[in-house]
């Protein structure tokens, strides 16, 4: 996999978890845990984004 294909993919991980996450915050009763948990995997993802986008080439 290349490198613009894997960062694509993340950037793809990273708007369904946004999505999630949104959902999640309208659903009265949610598991806070599990929202802490969602959010916590969507920085990790953002993180690894600028990572690799920021590698040398």
């Amino acid at each position: 996999m290349s490198l613009t294909s894997h960062i694509t993919e993340l950037r793809r991980k990273h708007q369904a978890l946004s999505e999630e996450v949104d959902k999640a915050r309208r659903t009265p009763g949610y598991d806070d845990l599990t929202l802490a948990s969602m959010k916590k995997q969507k920085l990790r993802i953002k993180e690894e984004i600028t990572r690799l986008e920021q590698a040398p080439a």
